[in-house]
């Protein structure tokens, strides 16, 4: 079947309605692939040129109709993107060749899995993976890289030449709970003591939550939880990813998707946090906080959201990159997948040797950890 191709670098050249009737199409789909949420982070600059994040999103289109699309960025660097591959790029430094720029498909700053390769059918996508495959052979790019497909789509990638990469998150899942105490009850004695002694803690700093739906946020909440995320990456001496404006703008396009959690002690805010959600599957985002306080960030990040989650008979709560700290608090590692493309071939050999190697040890890794589970046997 032909289809015409394009390379197109904004949103908007392919409008919201199509770019949303493909979306509804995807099985593996989530807020973070929605125009709403792309578009916020490309308009607010967050995601763009300057940033070393140009959009090079590649479509087909049948007749009018939008039959496939990829979320592509021709990269300048590998800064919010979770997949580690700083040593590859060393590599190819030590031997006098050029490491970027290169293509990346994913969402920026997201370590969430979902569907890359968007289609309408199975023949659109298999168009979509040829023009891919087109596309990097013709740019003068070092290597392509698609993070966190599903499984599925990994080993789609897998059959057309690209090389596996595994990792690992953690997340938690709600069979049913009818309240925080009943999920309590079912993890180790020491894991319940432990998160019931973190909660106490903050309640004993005189500190109370606020939950605050998207749909009733003010611009002054927005504001509130943009300084504190600012706040913290200062403390770590680093620059935020996203802007006030990003937050605005998402929380005016997509606000059905949100929760803010507030901390607030003598009536005055001084931590928060932010989740995505639907109504089947909760993401860990965004967090700061103004001034220290001990165990904060649990109730704030893990156990607020929890508690949202048992209340709306959410199902999954993805706790996002990182954090064996998180199966203290009931939450179970998962594989995730990532499948990249090199164009030097003895830098594509070395690449497949180290992840031959690394796989084994992300195995055992996760052997390892399902022996220690945090619930009662």
């Amino acid at each position: 079947m032909n289809y015409r191709t394009a390379i197109v670098t904004t949103l908007a050249e392919i409008g919201e309605a199509a770019w949303s009737e493909l979306l509804a199409r995807q099985a593996e789909a989530n807020p973070f692939l929605s125009y709403a949420f792309l578009h916020a982070l490309h308009e607010s600059g967050c995601a763009s040129a300057d940033t070393g994040w140009q959009p090079n999103y590649l479509v087909l289109w049948q007749g009018e109709t939008l039959a496939a699309a990829l979320p592509l960025y021709l990269k300048m660097h590998s800064y919010g993107e979770y997949v580690f591959d700083w040593a590859w790029a060393d590599a190819y430094r030590q031997h006098g060749l050029e490491y970027y720029p290169k293509l990346l498909s994913a969402i920026p700053f997201t370590p969430v899995s979902g569907t890359r390769l968007l289609a309408r059918d199975g023949q659109a996508r298999a168009a979509l993976l040829a023009f891919l495959q087109a596309q990097q052979q013709a740019a003068d790019v070092s290597s392509c890289h698609i993070l966190f497909p599903p499984e599925s789509e990994a080993r789609q990638l897998e059959e057309a030449g690209y090389l596996m990469r595994s990792g690992v998150q953690f997340h938690w899942l709600n069979p049913g709970y009818t309240d925080f105490e009943q999920f309590l009850a079912t993890l180790e004695h020491k894991k319940r003591k432990n998160i019931r002694a973190e909660r106490r803690k903050v309640r004993e700093a005189g500190v109370t939550m606020r939950q605050v739906r998207g749909t009733e946020a003010t611009d002054a909440d927005w504001k509130l939880f943009h300084r504190c995320y600012s706040n913290t990456y200062a403390e770590h001496r680093s620059s935020p990813y996203l802007s006030l404006d990003f937050f605005r703008r998402l929380g005016a396009s997509m606000p059905q998707n949100i929760l803010l959690v507030i901390a607030e002690r003598e009536e005055r805010a001084i931590a928060a946090s932010l989740v995505i959600h639907t109504a089947d599957t909760l993401y860990g985002r965004y967090w700061g906080a103004l001034e220290h306080v001990p165990c904060l960030h649990f109730e704030t990040a893990y156990y607020q959201p929890l508690e949202f989650c048992i209340a709306n008979g959410i199902a999954t709560f993805e706790g996002g990159a990182q954090g064996e700290h998180k199966m203290a608090r009931g939450f179970l590692p998962q594989k995730t997948w990532s499948a990249h493309w090199l164009a030097h071939p003895a830098f594509a050999d070395a690449v497949q040797r180290f992840l031959e190697r690394e796989r084994g040890g992300i195995d055992a890794y996760l052997d390892e950890l399902n022996e220690h589970s945090p619930f009662r046997a």
